[in-house]
């Protein structure tokens, strides 16, 4: 039987990329060594625990679906997953493996758990997948090492899933992963967030300490963050910040006594970065 041996919480954004893209001196240099040295400790940690999948919750930033017919779940159940070129040309990475008997299990159990969910054998997928991906699961000599289930959540085009709806998806993705009969590991990785406005006389907001009190009750009692209504996360954190609820499923989907591993904060020019990891016990 399936396992789920692992959480990742990561923000994407493309910043992220760019600096990515510019190259390791760039990476390493003092003003984004905060951020990209602990990606660092991330990927070292994949390599010992080598998950055979990663389930990927993230959303999508009108790519692949656009206003006209946005849905509120959106999963992946195809063998590859090409990078969607978001205005400036698509990035210099090969699509991203995935695991279509994978994808269509959790399909039909979240169905059958009564999430009415868009099923994509077709899929591109933007920066809320390949800003982070590349630090933890790429090499330039190997490509992609782990194949991915992508799932977008729709954190766009109001009416948004509740944060509560979002830890239930989580829970509901963990039960599919148990019920998958092969013996695989996976690691669930939430993308998004944390604060950050990017409109109106508020642009380029950054709240340190709800950031930092986000990432503390994800590991501590995320229950909690279920109750939080998004009006109040979008004072908390900014417009975009409700991004946050990808993380929220994340952790739903792990043991309640998952603990955290890796954990790391950035507040840098418009944005909170941050990234936490989660340990499940053996």
């Amino acid at each position: 039987m399936a396992r789920v041996i692992g959480g990742i919480g990561a923000s994407h954004a493309p910043s992220m990329e760019h600096t990515y893209d510019a190259g390791e001196e760039v990476r390493e240099s003092e003003e984004w060594q905060p951020l990209f040295g602990p990606f660092k400790e991330v990927a070292g940690w994949l390599e010992e625990l080598r998950p055979d999948r990663l389930v990927v919750i993230y959303n999508d930033h009108m790519d692949e679906f656009f206003l006209n017919a946005y849905p509120t779940f959106a999963l992946g159940v195809a063998d590859s997953y090409p990078v969607a070129d978001e205005g400036f040309g698509s990035r210099p990475f090969p699509p991203v493996p995935g695991d279509s008997k994978l994808g269509w299990h959790i399909a039909r159990s979240l169905v059958a758990d009564e999430f009415d969910i868009t099923i994509c054998q077709e899929l591109e997928v933007d920066h809320g997948v390949i800003s982070p991906l590349p630090m933890v699961d790429f090499s330039e000599g190997d490509g992609w090492k782990i194949p991915i289930v992508p799932l977008a959540v729709n954190v766009i085009l109001h009416p948004l899933p509740s944060p509560l709806r979002c830890w239930k998806l989580g829970q509901a993705i963990r039960r599919a992963i148990l019920s998958y009969e092969e013996d695989i590991s996976v690691v669930v990785v939430g993308t998004g967030g944390l604060s950050h406005q990017l409109t109106g006389p508020h642009f380029g907001r950054v709240e340190e300490e709800w950031d930092k009190k986000f990432m503390r009750l994800l590991a501590e009692d995320p229950e909690a963050l279920t109750r939080y209504t998004y009006e109040e996360l979008i004072k908390l954190g900014g417009t975009e910040s409700v991004e946050v609820v990808n993380w929220l499923a994340m952790r739903g989907a792990l043991p309640v006594d998952a603990k955290p591993l890796v954990e790391a904060y950035y507040a840098h020019r418009i944005m909170g970065y941050g990234l936490q990891t989660f340990a499940v016990p053996a």
